[in-house]
């Protein structure tokens, strides 16, 4: 696979990481999460990974998150960011759109779809800064635009994070979601499993590293809190199944206020994203959300 870009310095990015330790802040002004479409744990442990391992070493960390059934991408990623299942978002494969669908939602948000991050920190923040630059066309579909400032669908993972990088050099964000997009490509052209899906795991591991350093000299990462997780494993050169390759996904948090090294043991969804985000933002989240925060994550909570 093709990069553009020089190795970030692991020194680098463990410094960043050590200077903001859990309780160095008061106060957390700024969330980050990196979705990496198709990351599975085992593509973390056997691929070329300096970053992913100081991220487990510095903050809160578990390779048993579940995705929902189907592990297919949009129903994945529409529960990471509605806090919700498909069940009641009813994005139930990647044909729907807004109008198109088979099973109804069981509630519409001010964005006309199932209220989502981006449409609740819009509405209980209205001054927040919002950006999502994603490497999958599809993700742009999932969400409220008109609650998020700035949207870029990028052409390649490393314009996403490079074209976050430029947003907070001149905006610092209140929430950024990067979307990227190789290392699902790897495995349906490769094979999960295989070298070439290793080594877009180590892509995806530089760009978290550019990710981090970018934060650090944009003035943001000391107050900013980091997401890293994915949509669904895969199995083969495919994923929609049901196992455990394909459905359990990794899921890690670091920034001020949590844990350092900690493996967590309690059950976590990727519902569970779009609550632990509206925790550390002190939102009220919608009734029809099922996700709950992450609090086994936090040293004695963000607040």
């Amino acid at each position: 696979m093709k990069t553009c870009f020089p190795r970030i310095q692991t020194l680098l990015i463990l410094s960043a990481l050590v200077a903001a330790s859990p309780g160095s802040f008061a106060q957390v002004k700024y969330l980050v999460v990196v979705g990496v479409d198709g990351l599975s744990p085992d593509g973390i442990l056997h691929a070329d990974a300096p970053n992913f391992k100081h991220l487990r070493e510095q903050g809160a960390w578990t390779f048993h998150a579940r995705g929902v059934m189907p592990t297919s991408s949009s129903p994945n990623w529409a529960s990471m960011i509605m806090g919700a299942g498909p069940e009641q978002h009813g994005v139930t494969s990647n044909d729907w759109e807004t109008n198109k669908f088979d099973i109804a939602p069981i509630a519409i948000g001010s964005g006309g779809i199932f209220p989502t991050i981006f449409g609740l920190l819009r509405e209980q923040q209205p001054g927040a800064i919002i950006g999502v630059f994603h490497d999958w066309d599809g993700f742009g579909r999932l969400f409220e635009r008109q609650a998020v400032n700035v949207i870029k669908d990028t052409d390649g993972p490393t314009n996403a994070v490079r074209e976050a990088a430029a947003f907070w050099q001149d905006h610092k964000a209140t929430f950024t979601f990067i979307h990227l997009d190789h290392v699902d490509h790897a495995g349906h052209e490769f094979g999960h499993g295989t070298p070439q899906y290793y080594a877009s795991v180590g892509v995806a591991d530089q760009l978290i590293g550019e990710t981090i350093a970018a934060l650090s000299s944009s003035g943001m990462w000391e107050q900013t809190i980091l997401i890293v997780t994915a949509d669904h494993g895969g199995k083969g050169k495919g994923h929609g199944g049901a196992t455990m390759a394909e459905i359990e996904i990794p899921w890690m948090i670091t920034g001020p206020g949590v844990k350092a090294g900690h493996e967590i043991k309690s059950p976590v969804s990727t519902c569970d994203t779009a609550a632990t985000i509206a925790y550390v933002f002190k939102l009220k989240p919608p009734e029809v959300w099922i996700g709950r925060p992450v609090l086994e994550a936090f040293k004695s909570g963000p607040h």
